[in-house]
């Protein structure tokens, strides 16, 4: 009992400098509040830690992870070029670039918005543990298979998302567009798709956390000797489990940039939105 009354403390003072912050406005204290909270986990994660003398291998401390993360720069890096760069942006790419086009084909024809979008339903219901080491023995060991599988993840959100959006425009505004004479294309560029953007960018948001997933899920069904995924498995076998969480610091690390400049592009792209007001 003795080992956890300063946890307690620490938690009661980090709650009432909260509770004191969060009651005045402005941006300065909007900030103060979630880095407070941070901290103070981070906090009460070393000192049950040490404490409770948990081991290592079981949760290790933040002063541990932090460093095996700086102690393994290079090896990260490398890591993350080849999931996170190689893997799991290109697949993302690749994925969102197909279900937009996918999604402007289904537009335009009818027949294919019944025979494509139940297509999509299934292929998005796979699990990313069937369809990987299948991925991995079509297209090999290397990140080519990451970017396969991340495609497979990916393509169904958005062109989900698209398909609402291309439909979201005013039926007044359509027809006025039409009977200026515009063909589908001049109504496409200058009608629908700016008013599918929210949408896509929705789509777009939410797909980045599952890119980083699929591909480094991926990884362990087969990979050369690096990339996350393969350092996750690889480490957990012997049994260095603060390379572990640094792996996975540097995966929560690269999914909130990677969401961060999605909903950066958004706030330019859609600035006319009233989501983007404020």
């Amino acid at each position: 009992m003795s080992a956890a009354l300063p946890l307690i403390a620490v938690w009661l003072g980090a709650l009432g400098l909260n509770t004191w912050i969060a009651r005045h406005r402005g941006p300065i204290p909007a900030m103060l509040v979630p880095l407070i909270f941070g901290a103070t986990i981070l906090i009460l994660w070393e000192m049950a830690c040490r404490n409770f003398a948990i081991p290592s291998v079981i949760l290790p401390a933040p002063s541990q992870i932090w460093a095996a993360f700086t102690g393994n720069l290079p090896l990260l890096w490398g890591d993350f070029t080849q999931t996170i760069l190689k893997g799991a942006l290109s697949g993302w790419l690749i994925g969102a670039a197909a279900a937009v086009a996918t999604a402007i084909a289904i537009d335009r024809s009818p027949f294919l918005q019944r025979g494509l979008l139940p297509i999509g339903n299934f292929v998005a219901a796979l699990p990313i543990v069937g369809i990987a080491p299948i991925f991995v023995m079509w297209f090999g060991f290397d990140w080519q298979s990451k970017a396969a599988v991340v495609v497979v993840m990916v393509f169904f959100p958005i062109l989900v998302n698209m398909v609402a959006g291309l439909k979201a425009t005013d039926a007044l505004a359509r027809d006025q567009i039409a009977t200026w004479g515009a063909s589908y294309a001049q109504a496409l560029v200058k009608l629908r798709l700016p008013a599918a953007m929210p949408f896509l960018f929705n789509g777009l948001k939410i797909t980045t956390t599952l890119a980083l997933i699929g591909a480094i899920v991926a990884e362990f069904f087969g990979s050369p000797t690096r990339g996350m995924g393969f350092r996750i498995s690889t480490a957990v076998g012997q049994l260095n489990m603060p390379l572990v969480w640094a792996e996975i610091l540097v995966a929560a690390i690269a999914g909130t940039a990677f969401y961060g400049v999605v909903a950066l592009v958004e706030k330019k792209v859609t600035f006319w939105h009233p989501s983007q007001r404020q």
